[in-house]
């Protein structure tokens, strides 16, 4: 699989949904497989720099390649083959959708996110106060 796109809908307003997902300090509650985030500079634009890890001590890095406040927001890795995009929608006041799309230049995506992935996104901001 080259490209990977998940959709869900989201019981907050898309201001929300974008400032949550898009804040380095919330990734590692949605993504079990990252344990930290950061971004430098924050808030995001383009050009700021994002890294994680997982259970290793090895830091993968991400750069802004595409933003737009409440519409988009586009990584790419330090190879420029590997990109992921998060698009927003705003269905109601309260109500947002988010596309996740993931594609690799070359090769196959190695580990493409699941719907899963969304779905713990989803419960983790809905049961937010």
């Amino acid at each position: 699989m080259r490209k990977n796109i998940l959709n869900i809908t989201i019981n907050k307003p898309l201001e929300e949904v974008f400032e949550f997902t898009t804040n380095p300090k919330n990734t590692n509650l949605w993504i079990s497989t990252i344990i930290e985030e950061q971004a430098d500079p924050y808030p995001p634009r383009i050009g700021t720099i994002y890294k994680n890890r997982g259970t290793s001590s090895e830091w993968d890095y991400y750069q802004v390649v595409e933003f737009e406040k409440n519409k988009t927001f586009t990584l790419c890795d330090t190879d420029h083959n590997y990109f992921v995009k998060y698009s927003y929608k705003k269905i109601t006041e309260t109500k947002a959708m988010m596309e996740y799309c993931e594609w690799v230049e070359k090769g196959e995506l190695k580990k493409p996110f699941t719907k899963d992935v969304l779905q713990q996104l989803k419960e983790i901001m809905e049961n937010q106060k």
